[in-house]
């Protein structure tokens, strides 16, 4: 039986899986995501209740829905998602990473689907919230990988991603900086690789979806991470099917 096609680029799967055994640690080689990951959380928060204001507004506004979190890493993400009240699903591209998210979560009490799956090869589908953080700069075909995600979105649903821009700013904090000196493993990002914002935009549309916020993530070295609406360095945005 023929395999089917992934997005998967064999050479990034294997760096992010030598960062597995310290994902988990605020000093280690993710120290940049558990940075950032307050920031997104907050930023999904929003998204939620602005998404589904008919919701509680209480701790677990994904009561009773169904997320899958792409490119998951060692569950930075699902985790929080599981506390919110979401049934979750997460993916990575290395076993080394789903093993340690298994094995946190279960050391957290959470039961949280983790897979070793290309997103293009998963069955199940109608979630109500996709993400894929710091994720779509690592596959190998961009376009393929936005339809994977948009094919797993609900009707209703709500798709969340967060990426790289592509500009000198980007290239400067994130490779020559943050890659020697600022806490990035060297090798990380290949800035050819970024997507600026029209350019997801664009992908996103080609998937059927319609994108519905882009707020940028910025970096002060006297605060840290913050929304804000310079995307120069990293920004989020949120998608949906068009309503009609």
């Amino acid at each position: 039986m023929a395999s089917k096609p992934t997005t998967i680029d064999p050479r990034e799967a294997a760096h992010f899986g030598t960062m597995a055994a310290d994902w988990w640690d605020p000093r280690g080689s993710s120290a940049m995501l558990h940075k950032l990951n307050p920031v997104r959380l907050h930023y999904i928060r929003n998204a939620i209740d602005h998404h589904w204001p008919q919701g509680n507004g209480g701790f677990r506004p994904l009561e009773g829905k169904r997320a899958i979190d792409v490119g998951c890493g060692a569950g930075l993400l699902a985790e929080p998602l599981a506390r919110l009240g979401a049934t979750v699903t997460a993916l990575d591209a290395a076993e080394e990473n789903i093993a340690v998210a298994r094995a946190h979560a279960q050391g957290q009490g959470l039961a949280i689907d983790y897979r070793a799956t290309p997103v293009e090869a998963l069955e199940a589908e109608g979630f109500d919230l996709v993400t894929s953080m710091e994720v779509i700069e690592h596959v190998a075909d961009p376009a393929a990988f936005v339809a994977a995600l948009a094919g797993k979105l609900a009707r209703d649903g709500l798709l969340v991603m967060s990426t790289p821009n592509r500009t000198p700013l980007s290239r400067l904090a994130m490779i020559t900086i943050g890659e020697s000196i600022g806490g990035i493993p060297k090798g990380t990002h290949d800035w050819h690789k970024f997507l600026n914002p029209e350019e997801l935009a664009g992908l996103l549309e080609g998937a059927g979806l319609e994108v519905t916020d882009v707020t940028g993530l910025s970096f002060d070295p006297r605060y840290g991470f913050a929304l804000s609406a310079n995307k120069a360095i990293n920004y989020l945005l949120t998608a949906r099917h068009p309503r009609g």
